[in-house]
């Protein structure tokens, strides 16, 4: 089984196993997100940790449930920022590294402020500074060492909330058509229970990784965010879907399949 995961911190809680001790027979790379949904698309693994937004475009698909990697609140990895005051944005770069942030960006400044800037393909970067451009989108680990002194900063994560009071998934488990989908969730929900049960071993190596101290990087990944999804969560993935499609971003919100034997989600 070939399988790609996403290479941020935020999704180690979900990967680590995967990358520490793969079982025998699974072949795991290393991906950007983007690049994660472009290898499943093609069918070039065959479960991928996927930006969200992703699903809708890529057919076949079925979803791990339980798993992904969401945020109530603020999210502090995912970032818009700006050099000018909010309602000045006439000019956005986006991250191409993760479509999911890109179309939660465009949902948030239309619905929530009302305005529809230029949007152009930029690159990821540790800095605050957003070029030529009003304002940029920093994702992932750039942006918990994105130096933002003097600069407006929209956590979007914080903004869905305020918007529509719900949690917002980034990123799920997925499996292509055709693949061993009971076996890849058995293999995702052991990578995720490896990752708690060895937590401390976790959080020392990704310091070591990331440079962050092991205080950031366990505050960031125990309050930050949540892997265990329940219904909650899947239902503001779908409004997600429909405000995305009544904005031209996917073609249509398809409901969300799931893994046939799955794991019950709780109530």
């Amino acid at each position: 089984m070939r399988i790609s995961v996403v290479d941020f911190l935020n999704a180690r809680p979900l990967t680590w196993g995967l990358l520490r001790e793969p079982p025998p027979g699974v072949e795991v790379s290393r991906d950007m997100p983007s690049a994660c949904a472009d290898k499943l698309a093609r069918g070039e693994v065959d479960v991928g940790l996927i930006p969200s937004i992703e699903y809708q475009r890529i057919p076949g698909l079925t979803v791990v449930p339980a798993l992904g990697i969401a945020a109530s609140s603020e999210v502090r990895s995912v970032l818009l920022v700006s050099k000018v005051s909010r309602e000045r944005i006439r000019t956005v770069s986006l991250d191409p590294a993760s479509r999911t942030s890109a179309a939660l960006t465009r949902i948030l400044l239309a619905r929530r402020y009302g305005l529809h800037p230029e949007f152009v393909e930029g690159h990821g970067g540790e800095t605050g500074d957003t070029g030529e451009t009003d304002a940029r989108l920093v994702i992932g680990d750039p942006a918990l060492k994105a130096r933002l002194n003097g600069c407006v900063v929209l956590d979007l994560a914080a903004e869905w909330r305020a918007l529509t009071g719900r949690s917002f998934v980034f990123a799920f488990w997925a499996v292509r058509a055709g693949a061993d989908a009971f076996l890849a969730e058995r293999i995702v929900l052991a990578s995720r229970d490896l990752a708690r049960e060895r937590f401390a071993d976790l959080v020392r190596e990704e310091a070591g990784e990331t440079g962050l101290s092991e205080p950031v990087v366990e505050d960031y990944l125990r309050h930050s965010l949540h892997f265990d999804l329940d219904r909650a969560d899947f239902g503001g993935l779908e409004l997600f879907y429909r405000l995305a499609a009544e904005m031209e971003l996917i073609p249509a919100a398809r409901p969300i399949e799931f893994v046939a034997h799955a794991v019950r989600l709780s109530s």
